[in-house]
């Protein structure tokens, strides 16, 4: 008597080619969410937040550059650094490596160093060659670019956003002006190891430049600041009571 489910006789009921469809597809439906949802429980999630850098930790950063140079020997070619905090070094040697292309006409320069987190800029030039080229020009095809360690995760953002930046076809007699804004970048994966890295966009510009003695040797510059809103990407998975919930 009180039950509301009660079972229809099966001589009441008739079976029909609808129904059998519709019974088919409303099966095949929620087997569909089903897998869609324990796919979605089984596969990890990246969510992100921002807050303010602490200055006083890890006050440098480690820089990683490669650039090719199909027009300017490497007997020319070094690293310039300078910063807000009097860092000026000419010539930077340490961690630099050089390789001759195009039978000595060109090169592959690739280096390591660190910088300050302050406004600074660092440039590849002939400033600190012994004896200046005839005719130098910064023709150059950016191979890579980061700060910090390097992730080979796919996460959101521009951790090499200059990777593969070709300026060969400008003016031979250019100046190359790379402005940065470098981004703190912390990643925290699934089983607690955590990374820092950094991130960063870029503004583009080439110019010939003039000084009172005539024109200025050109050179590559990355000038650099430094973000004081840090971003951390987390690596999570899905609670189990939400699958249930879900399901």
């Amino acid at each position: 008597r009180f039950d509301v489910y009660r079972k229809v006789p099966k001589d009441l009921t008739e079976p029909t080619l609808t129904g059998a469809v519709i019974s088919i597809c409303s099966c095949l439906f929620i087997v569909f969410l089903l897998l869609s949802e324990f796919y979605s429980f089984i596969n990890t999630e990246i969510v992100s937040e921002l807050f303010v850098d602490n200055p006083t930790e890890n006050d440098r950063l480690d820089v990683k550059l490669n650039i090719t140079l199909p027009r300017m020997k490497c007997e020319h070619l070094g690293l310039d650094i300078q910063d807000e905090m009097g860092r000026h070094e000419v010539g930077f040697q340490e961690n630099t490596h050089t390789e001759e292309m195009n039978h000595g006409e060109g090169c592959v320069f690739s280096c390591k160093f660190n910088i300050n987190k302050v406004p600074g800029n660092f440039h590849v030039s002939t400033h600190g060659a012994g004896a200046q080229p005839d005719n130098p020009d910064m023709a150059h095809h950016i191979n890579s670019l980061n700060f910090g360690s390097e992730i080979k995760d796919k996460l959101p953002g521009a951790f090499v956003a200059l990777r593969g930046r070709n300026k060969e076809d400008v003016n031979s007699l250019s100046s190359h002006d790379y402005v940065l804004k470098i981004v703190p970048t912390i990643f925290e994966k699934l089983d607690g190891t955590t990374t820092f890295t950094y991130q960063y966009t870029w503004a583009y510009k080439d110019y010939v430049a003039y000084g009172h003695g005539g024109r200025i040797l050109p050179a590559i510059w990355f000038r650099y600041d430094l973000s004081p809103i840090t971003v951390k990407y987390v690596e999570r998975r899905k609670p189990l009571y939400h699958f249930i919930t879900t399901v």
